[in-house]
Protein backbone atom coordinates (compact mmCIF):
# COMPACT_ATOMS: atom_id res chain seq x y z
CA UNK A 1 0.00 0.00 0.00
CA UNK A 2 1.13 3.82 -0.80
CA UNK A 3 0.12 6.58 1.16
CA UNK A 4 -1.56 9.21 -1.00
CA UNK A 5 -2.70 12.61 -0.22
CA UNK A 6 -4.49 15.25 -1.86
CA UNK A 7 -2.51 18.56 -2.25
CA UNK A 8 -2.95 21.40 0.66
CA UNK A 9 -5.36 24.33 -0.71
CA UNK A 10 -8.59 23.39 -2.57
CA UNK A 11 -8.36 19.92 -2.72
CA UNK A 12 -7.57 19.30 0.11
CA UNK A 13 -10.77 21.12 1.34
CA UNK A 14 -12.81 19.12 -1.36
CA UNK A 15 -11.68 15.96 0.28
CA UNK A 16 -12.66 17.24 3.19
CA UNK A 17 -15.96 18.98 3.00
CA UNK A 18 -18.76 16.94 4.45
CA UNK A 19 -21.19 18.85 2.17
CA UNK A 20 -23.89 16.18 0.06
CA UNK A 21 -23.23 17.71 -2.87
CA UNK A 22 -20.00 19.29 -3.81
CA UNK A 23 -18.68 20.90 -6.43
CA UNK A 24 -14.85 21.99 -7.16
CA UNK A 25 -12.97 23.46 -9.79
CA UNK A 26 -13.83 26.44 -12.08
CA UNK A 27 -10.40 26.24 -14.52
CA UNK A 28 -8.44 24.23 -15.93
CA UNK A 29 -5.36 22.54 -14.20
CA UNK A 30 -6.48 23.01 -10.27
CA UNK A 31 -6.31 19.11 -10.03
CA UNK A 32 -9.75 18.18 -10.16
CA UNK A 33 -10.09 14.58 -11.61
CA UNK A 34 -7.17 13.58 -9.23
CA UNK A 35 -9.42 15.09 -6.39
CA UNK A 36 -12.27 13.32 -7.79
CA UNK A 37 -10.60 10.16 -7.68
CA UNK A 38 -9.04 10.14 -4.35
CA UNK A 39 -12.86 11.11 -2.82
CA UNK A 40 -14.04 7.51 -2.73
CA UNK A 41 -11.07 5.56 -1.67
CA UNK A 42 -11.19 6.37 1.94
CA UNK A 43 -14.86 4.19 2.50
CA UNK A 44 -13.40 1.17 0.09
CA UNK A 45 -13.22 -0.87 2.84
CA UNK A 46 -16.78 -0.46 4.12
CA UNK A 47 -18.95 -3.63 3.45
CA UNK A 48 -21.43 -2.27 0.74
CA UNK A 49 -20.05 0.83 -0.54
CA UNK A 50 -19.66 1.55 -3.95
CA UNK A 51 -19.50 4.44 -6.85
CA UNK A 52 -19.91 5.54 -10.22
CA UNK A 53 -18.15 7.77 -11.67
CA UNK A 54 -20.28 9.53 -14.69
CA UNK A 55 -18.83 11.57 -17.63
CA UNK A 56 -21.00 12.37 -20.78
CA UNK A 57 -18.78 10.46 -23.47
CA UNK A 58 -17.17 6.57 -22.93
CA UNK A 59 -14.38 8.28 -25.09
CA UNK A 60 -14.36 11.05 -22.91
CA UNK A 61 -13.31 8.19 -20.06
CA UNK A 62 -10.39 6.45 -22.16
CA UNK A 63 -8.42 9.61 -23.79
CA UNK A 64 -5.19 9.75 -22.62
CA UNK A 65 -5.50 12.01 -19.15
CA UNK A 66 -9.03 10.74 -18.40
CA UNK A 67 -10.76 8.72 -15.84
CA UNK A 68 -9.32 5.48 -16.55
CA UNK A 69 -6.20 6.25 -17.17
CA UNK A 70 -5.25 8.84 -14.45
CA UNK A 71 -7.16 6.06 -12.18
CA UNK A 72 -4.57 3.42 -13.26
CA UNK A 73 -1.66 5.38 -11.94
CA UNK A 74 -3.52 5.77 -7.84
CA UNK A 75 -5.72 2.76 -7.92
CA UNK A 76 -3.15 -0.33 -8.18
CA UNK A 77 -0.70 1.03 -5.57
CA UNK A 78 -4.28 0.76 -2.70
CA UNK A 79 -5.07 -2.46 -3.73
CA UNK A 80 -7.19 -1.92 -6.59
CA UNK A 81 -7.41 -4.56 -9.17
CA UNK A 82 -9.23 -3.46 -12.60
CA UNK A 83 -11.72 -4.64 -14.74
CA UNK A 84 -10.96 -2.63 -18.05
CA UNK A 85 -13.70 -4.12 -20.05
CA UNK A 86 -16.36 -2.82 -17.69
CA UNK A 87 -14.31 0.24 -16.84
CA UNK A 88 -14.75 -0.68 -13.26
CA UNK A 89 -11.97 -0.96 -10.37
CA UNK A 90 -12.70 -3.33 -7.43
CA UNK A 91 -11.43 -3.02 -3.64
CA UNK A 92 -10.93 -4.75 -0.38
CA UNK A 93 -12.07 -8.23 0.78
CA UNK A 94 -15.74 -7.12 -0.04
CA UNK A 95 -14.97 -6.51 -3.60
CA UNK A 96 -16.52 -3.04 -3.36
CA UNK A 97 -16.51 -1.08 -6.79
CA UNK A 98 -15.82 1.86 -8.83
CA UNK A 99 -17.33 2.13 -11.90
CA UNK A 100 -16.71 4.85 -15.18
CA UNK A 101 -20.14 5.51 -17.10
CA UNK A 102 -21.41 7.54 -19.77
CA UNK A 103 -24.68 9.46 -19.83
CA UNK A 104 -24.61 10.61 -23.48
CA UNK A 105 -27.85 10.86 -23.72
CA UNK A 106 -30.61 12.37 -21.45
CA UNK A 107 -32.09 8.92 -21.86
CA UNK A 108 -29.13 6.67 -20.39
CA UNK A 109 -30.16 7.58 -16.72
CA UNK A 110 -33.35 5.11 -17.03
CA UNK A 111 -30.75 2.49 -17.34
CA UNK A 112 -29.83 3.34 -13.94
CA UNK A 113 -33.49 3.00 -12.92
CA UNK A 114 -33.38 1.21 -9.18
CA UNK A 115 -30.21 1.78 -8.55
CA UNK A 116 -28.67 2.29 -5.27
CA UNK A 117 -24.94 4.63 -5.74
CA UNK A 118 -23.65 5.78 -2.34
CA UNK A 119 -21.50 7.39 -4.23
CA UNK A 120 -21.71 9.43 -7.43
CA UNK A 121 -19.68 11.58 -9.26
CA UNK A 122 -19.73 13.98 -12.37
CA UNK A 123 -16.50 14.71 -14.05
CA UNK A 124 -16.64 18.26 -15.96
CA UNK A 125 -20.45 18.73 -14.80
CA UNK A 126 -21.25 21.62 -17.20
CA UNK A 127 -20.97 18.97 -19.76
CA UNK A 128 -24.35 17.19 -18.02
CA UNK A 129 -27.85 18.20 -18.24
CA UNK A 130 -29.95 19.14 -15.50
CA UNK A 131 -32.47 16.33 -15.68
CA UNK A 132 -29.36 14.04 -15.97
CA UNK A 133 -28.05 15.80 -12.87
CA UNK A 134 -31.36 15.37 -10.46
CA UNK A 135 -32.47 12.34 -11.97
CA UNK A 136 -28.98 10.36 -10.59
CA UNK A 137 -29.15 12.53 -7.37
CA UNK A 138 -32.67 9.82 -7.16
CA UNK A 139 -30.53 7.26 -7.52
CA UNK A 140 -27.97 8.42 -4.63
CA UNK A 141 -29.04 6.43 -1.98
CA UNK A 142 -27.14 4.08 0.67
CA UNK A 143 -27.50 1.09 3.28
CA UNK A 144 -23.91 0.61 3.80
CA UNK A 145 -23.72 3.49 6.63
CA UNK A 146 -21.80 5.97 4.45
CA UNK A 147 -24.13 8.51 4.19
CA UNK A 148 -24.92 9.18 0.26
CA UNK A 149 -23.06 11.98 -1.24
CA UNK A 150 -22.15 13.54 -4.22
CA UNK A 151 -18.78 15.27 -5.79
CA UNK A 152 -18.67 16.62 -9.00
CA UNK A 153 -15.80 18.66 -11.13
CA UNK A 154 -16.36 21.46 -13.96
CA UNK A 155 -14.92 24.36 -15.70
CA UNK A 156 -16.56 28.05 -16.10
CA UNK A 157 -19.52 27.64 -18.45
CA UNK A 158 -21.87 30.88 -18.65
CA UNK A 159 -24.55 29.14 -20.42
CA UNK A 160 -24.74 26.13 -18.20
CA UNK A 161 -27.16 25.56 -15.30
CA UNK A 162 -24.32 24.78 -13.23
CA UNK A 163 -23.73 28.97 -13.32
CA UNK A 164 -27.09 29.34 -12.03
CA UNK A 165 -26.76 26.86 -9.49
CA UNK A 166 -23.75 27.53 -8.12
CA UNK A 167 -24.52 31.21 -8.54
CA UNK A 168 -23.97 32.34 -4.44
CA UNK A 169 -20.41 31.42 -4.92
CA UNK A 170 -19.59 33.47 -7.79
CA UNK A 171 -19.25 37.60 -8.05
CA UNK A 172 -22.05 38.17 -10.35
CA UNK A 173 -19.90 41.21 -12.02
CA UNK A 174 -16.67 39.84 -12.47
CA UNK A 175 -18.22 36.08 -12.39
CA UNK A 176 -15.13 35.38 -10.35
CA UNK A 177 -15.14 32.91 -7.68
CA UNK A 178 -16.01 34.70 -3.85
CA UNK A 179 -12.92 33.97 -2.25
CA UNK A 180 -14.45 34.39 1.51
CA UNK A 181 -17.55 31.54 0.11
CA UNK A 182 -15.03 28.77 -0.76
CA UNK A 183 -16.25 25.65 1.09
CA UNK A 184 -19.29 27.18 2.90
CA UNK A 185 -22.20 25.49 3.02
CA UNK A 186 -25.81 26.65 1.90
CA UNK A 187 -29.13 24.47 2.20
CA UNK A 188 -31.58 23.55 -0.30
CA UNK A 189 -34.83 22.01 -1.18
CA UNK A 190 -36.45 21.54 -4.44
CA UNK A 191 -39.97 22.57 -4.65
CA UNK A 192 -41.56 21.85 -7.65
CA UNK A 193 -38.57 21.92 -9.47
CA UNK A 194 -37.53 25.18 -8.08
CA UNK A 195 -35.07 24.98 -6.06
CA UNK A 196 -35.30 27.15 -2.64
CA UNK A 197 -32.24 27.65 -0.90
CA UNK A 198 -31.27 28.74 3.06
CA UNK A 199 -28.85 29.32 5.48
CA UNK A 200 -28.71 26.08 7.44
CA UNK A 201 -30.96 23.26 7.83
CA UNK A 202 -32.87 23.90 10.44
CA UNK A 203 -34.52 26.75 8.61
CA UNK A 204 -35.48 24.76 5.69
CA UNK A 205 -36.69 21.94 7.94
CA UNK A 206 -38.96 23.96 9.40
CA UNK A 207 -40.38 25.56 6.05
CA UNK A 208 -40.17 22.26 4.46
CA UNK A 209 -40.95 19.60 7.20
CA UNK A 210 -41.84 17.04 4.26
CA UNK A 211 -38.02 17.39 2.42
CA UNK A 212 -34.85 16.77 3.58
CA UNK A 213 -32.39 19.58 3.03
CA UNK A 214 -29.29 19.00 1.49
CA UNK A 215 -25.84 20.81 1.86
CA UNK A 216 -24.65 22.11 -1.07
CA UNK A 217 -20.85 23.73 -1.29
CA UNK A 218 -18.63 25.28 -4.31
CA UNK A 219 -14.32 24.85 -3.77
CA UNK A 220 -12.75 26.68 -7.14
CA UNK A 221 -9.29 26.06 -7.82
CA UNK A 222 -7.31 27.26 -10.38
CA UNK A 223 -3.27 26.28 -12.01
CA UNK A 224 -1.65 27.88 -9.41
CA UNK A 225 -3.70 25.99 -6.67
CA UNK A 226 -1.60 23.29 -8.65
CA UNK A 227 2.07 23.17 -7.46
CA UNK A 228 2.77 19.28 -8.70
CA UNK A 229 1.36 20.40 -12.18
CA UNK A 230 3.18 23.49 -12.50
CA UNK A 231 6.57 21.75 -11.52
CA UNK A 232 6.29 19.06 -13.88
CA UNK A 233 4.47 21.08 -16.85
CA UNK A 234 5.77 24.59 -16.44
CA UNK A 235 4.78 25.47 -20.32
CA UNK A 236 1.12 24.59 -19.56
CA UNK A 237 0.70 28.21 -18.18
CA UNK A 238 1.63 29.55 -21.28
CA UNK A 239 -0.65 27.42 -23.12
CA UNK A 240 -3.50 28.31 -21.54
CA UNK A 241 -2.44 32.57 -22.15
CA UNK A 242 -2.57 31.25 -25.36
CA UNK A 243 -6.37 30.42 -25.65
CA UNK A 244 -8.75 32.83 -27.47
CA UNK A 245 -9.69 35.63 -24.55
CA UNK A 246 -13.17 34.14 -23.72
CA UNK A 247 -11.19 30.80 -23.46
CA UNK A 248 -8.44 32.19 -21.28
CA UNK A 249 -10.81 33.70 -18.69
CA UNK A 250 -12.42 30.73 -18.17
CA UNK A 251 -10.00 28.19 -18.41
CA UNK A 252 -7.17 30.11 -16.67
CA UNK A 253 -8.64 32.43 -14.69
CA UNK A 254 -12.42 30.57 -14.06
CA UNK A 255 -14.30 32.94 -15.16
CA UNK A 256 -18.14 32.21 -14.95
CA UNK A 257 -19.69 35.07 -16.39
CA UNK A 258 -17.70 35.49 -19.82
CA UNK A 259 -19.73 34.49 -23.01
CA UNK A 260 -18.82 34.76 -26.59
CA UNK A 261 -19.97 38.54 -27.79
CA UNK A 262 -19.12 40.98 -29.91
CA UNK A 263 -14.59 41.09 -29.90
CA UNK A 264 -14.32 38.24 -27.79
CA UNK A 265 -14.30 35.65 -30.61
CA UNK A 266 -12.61 37.56 -33.01
CA UNK A 267 -11.69 41.41 -32.78
CA UNK A 268 -10.63 43.53 -35.80
CA UNK A 269 -7.41 44.44 -33.74
CA UNK A 270 -6.20 41.36 -34.15
CA UNK A 271 -5.81 40.87 -37.57
CA UNK A 272 -2.72 42.86 -39.41
CA UNK A 273 -3.22 43.93 -43.00
CA UNK A 274 -0.17 42.92 -45.39
CA UNK A 275 0.61 43.77 -49.00
CA UNK A 276 0.84 40.22 -50.04
CA UNK A 277 0.90 36.48 -48.59
CA UNK A 278 4.45 34.89 -49.27
CA UNK A 279 4.69 31.79 -51.47
CA UNK A 280 2.82 28.90 -49.87
CA UNK A 281 1.87 25.85 -51.33
CA UNK A 282 -0.99 25.56 -48.63
CA UNK A 283 -3.78 26.96 -50.00
CA UNK A 284 -7.53 26.39 -49.59
CA UNK A 285 -10.45 28.18 -50.20
CA UNK A 286 -13.67 27.59 -47.89
CA UNK A 287 -17.36 27.44 -49.09
CA UNK A 288 -20.41 28.45 -46.53
CA UNK A 289 -23.69 28.29 -48.65
CA UNK A 290 -26.55 30.20 -48.17
CA UNK A 291 -30.23 30.47 -49.24
CA UNK A 292 -30.90 33.21 -51.92
CA UNK A 293 -31.05 36.38 -53.00
CA UNK A 294 -32.14 38.93 -50.72
CA UNK A 295 -35.92 40.25 -50.99
CA UNK A 296 -37.07 43.18 -49.45
CA UNK A 297 -34.52 44.60 -46.56
CA UNK A 298 -34.08 40.92 -45.72
CA UNK A 299 -30.35 40.86 -45.08
CA UNK A 300 -29.85 36.66 -45.74
CA UNK A 301 -26.22 35.82 -45.32
CA UNK A 302 -23.70 35.47 -48.43
CA UNK A 303 -22.72 32.28 -50.35
CA UNK A 304 -18.82 32.56 -49.03
CA UNK A 305 -15.35 31.49 -50.40
CA UNK A 306 -12.57 32.17 -48.22
CA UNK A 307 -8.83 31.73 -49.66
CA UNK A 308 -6.31 31.22 -46.91
CA UNK A 309 -2.62 30.32 -47.28
CA UNK A 310 -0.34 29.33 -45.03
CA UNK A 311 3.68 29.65 -44.55
CA UNK A 312 5.65 29.16 -41.36
CA UNK A 313 2.76 28.87 -39.06
CA UNK A 314 1.04 31.94 -40.12
CA UNK A 315 -2.24 32.21 -41.91
CA UNK A 316 -2.98 34.61 -44.78
CA UNK A 317 -6.44 35.56 -45.72
CA UNK A 318 -6.02 36.39 -50.00
CA UNK A 319 -9.51 36.94 -50.59
CA UNK A 320 -12.91 36.93 -49.92
CA UNK A 321 -15.41 36.27 -52.63
CA UNK A 322 -19.20 36.75 -52.06
CA UNK A 323 -22.43 35.69 -53.72
CA UNK A 324 -25.99 36.54 -53.31
CA UNK A 325 -27.33 34.99 -56.51
CA UNK A 326 -29.86 32.17 -57.58
CA UNK A 327 -28.56 29.03 -56.94
CA UNK A 328 -27.12 28.75 -61.48
CA UNK A 329 -26.19 31.89 -61.00
CA UNK A 330 -23.85 31.08 -57.93
CA UNK A 331 -22.32 27.80 -59.22
CA UNK A 332 -21.26 30.14 -61.98
CA UNK A 333 -19.51 32.37 -60.22
CA UNK A 334 -17.78 29.08 -57.88
CA UNK A 335 -16.91 27.58 -60.62
CA UNK A 336 -14.90 30.75 -62.72
CA UNK A 337 -13.48 31.47 -58.94
CA UNK A 338 -12.03 28.13 -59.10
CA UNK A 339 -10.63 28.60 -62.40
CA UNK A 340 -9.16 31.82 -61.11
CA UNK A 341 -7.35 30.27 -58.07
CA UNK A 342 -5.85 27.47 -59.97
CA UNK A 343 -5.78 23.71 -58.95
CA UNK A 344 -2.85 24.91 -56.22
CA UNK A 345 -5.88 25.45 -54.08
CA UNK A 346 -7.87 23.19 -52.30
CA UNK A 347 -11.68 23.66 -52.59
CA UNK A 348 -13.90 22.18 -49.50
CA UNK A 349 -17.22 22.96 -48.77
CA UNK A 350 -19.00 22.56 -45.52
CA UNK A 351 -21.30 19.26 -45.94
CA UNK A 352 -24.89 19.62 -44.82
CA UNK A 353 -26.40 16.18 -42.47
CA UNK A 354 -27.66 13.34 -43.93
CA UNK A 355 -27.92 11.70 -47.40
CA UNK A 356 -29.15 15.28 -49.11
CA UNK A 357 -26.00 17.18 -47.96
CA UNK A 358 -23.88 14.27 -50.03
CA UNK A 359 -25.70 14.32 -52.65
CA UNK A 360 -25.08 18.29 -52.83
CA UNK A 361 -21.34 17.42 -52.92
CA UNK A 362 -21.66 14.28 -55.21
CA UNK A 363 -23.19 16.80 -57.98
CA UNK A 364 -20.80 19.61 -57.48
CA UNK A 365 -17.68 16.90 -57.52
CA UNK A 366 -19.14 16.30 -61.33
CA UNK A 367 -20.37 19.62 -62.63
CA UNK A 368 -19.09 22.79 -60.66
CA UNK A 369 -15.84 21.37 -59.27
CA UNK A 370 -14.67 18.73 -61.99
CA UNK A 371 -11.22 18.26 -61.99
CA UNK A 372 -10.12 19.94 -59.35
CA UNK A 373 -9.18 18.69 -55.60
CA UNK A 374 -12.84 19.20 -54.10
CA UNK A 375 -14.42 17.50 -51.14
CA UNK A 376 -17.15 18.13 -48.98
CA UNK A 377 -16.76 18.70 -44.55
CA UNK A 378 -19.40 17.30 -42.05
CA UNK A 379 -19.63 20.03 -39.68
CA UNK A 380 -19.43 18.77 -36.18
CA UNK A 381 -20.02 20.76 -32.82
CA UNK A 382 -21.84 24.73 -33.01
CA UNK A 383 -20.31 27.17 -35.05
CA UNK A 384 -18.11 28.58 -31.83
CA UNK A 385 -16.74 25.29 -31.10
CA UNK A 386 -15.88 25.22 -34.75
CA UNK A 387 -14.27 28.90 -34.48
CA UNK A 388 -11.92 28.01 -31.66
CA UNK A 389 -8.95 27.22 -33.28
CA UNK A 390 -9.15 29.96 -35.66
CA UNK A 391 -10.02 32.47 -32.80
CA UNK A 392 -6.60 31.57 -30.77
CA UNK A 393 -4.42 31.75 -33.84
CA UNK A 394 -5.97 35.80 -34.43
CA UNK A 395 -5.64 36.38 -30.67
CA UNK A 396 -2.18 35.54 -31.14
CA UNK A 397 -1.54 37.39 -34.03
CA UNK A 398 -1.36 34.38 -36.51
CA UNK A 399 -3.80 35.08 -39.22
CA UNK A 400 -3.05 38.20 -41.45
CA UNK A 401 -5.23 39.76 -43.96
CA UNK A 402 -3.60 40.53 -47.72
CA UNK A 403 -5.10 44.37 -48.40
CA UNK A 404 -7.99 44.65 -50.71
CA UNK A 405 -11.90 45.95 -50.70
CA UNK A 406 -12.97 43.34 -48.76
CA UNK A 407 -11.52 43.89 -45.43
CA UNK A 408 -13.98 46.33 -44.41
CA UNK A 409 -16.90 43.94 -44.31
CA UNK A 410 -14.61 40.80 -43.01
CA UNK A 411 -13.72 42.60 -40.18
CA UNK A 412 -16.76 44.22 -39.57
CA UNK A 413 -18.52 40.56 -39.50
CA UNK A 414 -15.53 38.87 -37.55
CA UNK A 415 -15.70 41.36 -34.72
CA UNK A 416 -19.49 41.13 -34.28
CA UNK A 417 -19.35 37.55 -34.38
CA UNK A 418 -21.66 35.39 -32.92
CA UNK A 419 -24.11 38.07 -32.37
CA UNK A 420 -23.56 39.98 -35.49
CA UNK A 421 -26.42 39.43 -38.24
CA UNK A 422 -24.64 37.61 -40.72
CA UNK A 423 -21.60 34.79 -39.98
CA UNK A 424 -21.00 33.33 -43.35
CA UNK A 425 -16.99 35.06 -43.83
CA UNK A 426 -16.61 33.66 -39.74
CA UNK A 427 -18.06 30.59 -40.84
CA UNK A 428 -15.84 30.48 -44.11
CA UNK A 429 -12.59 31.68 -41.99
CA UNK A 430 -13.37 28.93 -39.46
CA UNK A 431 -13.56 26.19 -42.32
CA UNK A 432 -10.44 27.10 -43.97
CA UNK A 433 -8.96 27.51 -40.82
CA UNK A 434 -9.09 24.28 -39.36
CA UNK A 435 -8.21 22.41 -43.32
CA UNK A 436 -5.40 24.64 -43.73
CA UNK A 437 -3.88 23.88 -40.16
CA UNK A 438 -4.75 19.93 -40.61
CA UNK A 439 -2.57 20.20 -43.95
CA UNK A 440 0.05 21.72 -42.23
CA UNK A 441 0.39 19.27 -39.69
CA UNK A 442 0.13 16.19 -42.02
CA UNK A 443 2.73 18.15 -44.08
CA UNK A 444 5.04 18.46 -41.29
CA UNK A 445 4.40 14.37 -40.38
CA UNK A 446 5.74 13.79 -43.65
CA UNK A 447 8.73 15.61 -43.42
CA UNK A 448 9.54 14.08 -39.84
CA UNK A 449 9.01 10.54 -41.47
CA UNK A 450 11.20 11.16 -44.38
CA UNK A 451 13.86 12.71 -42.21
CA UNK A 452 13.83 9.70 -39.93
Amino acid sequence: MIEIRPQPGPQEDFLSTPADIAIYGGAAGGGKTYGLLLEPLRHMAVKGFGGVIFRRLTTQIRNEGGLWDESSKIYPGVGGEPRETYLEWRFGPHGNSLKFAHLEYEKDVHSWQGAQIPFIGFDELCLFTKKQFWYLLSRNRSMCGVRPYVRATCNPDADSWVAEFIGWWIDQETGLPIPERSGVLRWMVRVDDTIVWGDSREELAERYPDLPPLSVTFIPATLADNRILEAKDPEYRGKLMALSYVERERLLHGNWMVKPAAGTVFNREWFEIVDRAPASANHVRFWDMAATKPKGSATPDYTVGLHLSESGGTYYIEDVHRIRENPGETEDQRGAVAQDDGANVRIREEQEPGSSGKRVIDTCARTTFRGYNYRGVPSTGSKLIRAKPAATAAFNGLIKIVRGPWNEALLNELHAFPDGPNDDQADGLSGAFNDCALHARSGEKRTRALAG
